[in-house]
């Protein structure tokens, strides 16, 4: 419950695709709200992979978030491990999360039980692991790590980090 309103999370529908833009550019670490990345960076064809066709990939899933009617946050999966690799790719059987909510519902845990129905439904289809990357400084760092994942690799500015779903 957030206030009044009852929070469902389900499955995305194909018709509900497109927000997936919006939630791209959403789950992209700004750290500083004076002078946002440009929204053009979801163009990019290192962004754009994360989002590009999705749905017709057979390791493709997402889960939206939905106050009111409303989708007000995601988290999807995929493997990212074709010519242009994700982020936090690990290797071609990995899925690799991406995550966001609309700012006005951040740190309210809508984030956490995204990514805990998620991982159930990666362990429900037979998943060994699932990875992501994220920057140092993104507070997010210190969701992901209470949910189990671990630092694998570390650069200057980011971790990629792995879950094992087998424990």
């Amino acid at each position: 419950m957030i206030g009044e309103s009852k929070l469902v999370i389900r499955e995305i529908k194909p018709e509900e695709i497109a927000i997936l833009e919006n939630m791209l550019y959403e789950s992209i670490y700004q750290p500083d709200e004076l002078n946002l990345i440009p929204r053009e960076v979801i163009k990019l064809p290192e962004v754009s992979v994360y989002i590009d066709d999705f749905g017709k990939k057979e390791d493709d899933f997402c889960l939206v978030a939905i106050i009111d009617s409303k989708i007000i946050g995601a988290v999807w999966v995929r493997i990212l491990a074709d010519k242009i690799k994700g982020f936090g790719n690990i290797n071609d059987e990995t899925p690799e999360f991406a995550i966001s909510l609309f700012k006005e519902y951040r740190k309210k845990g809508i984030g956490s039980l995204l990514m805990k129905e998620m991982i159930s439904c990666l362990v429900n289809k037979g998943y060994e692991q699932a990875s992501l990357s994220v920057q140092k400084k993104n507070y997010a760092f210190k969701m992901y790590a209470k949910l189990g994942f671990e630092i694998l690799k570390e650069s200057s500015e980011d971790y990629l980090m792995v879950l094992n779903l087998l424990k």
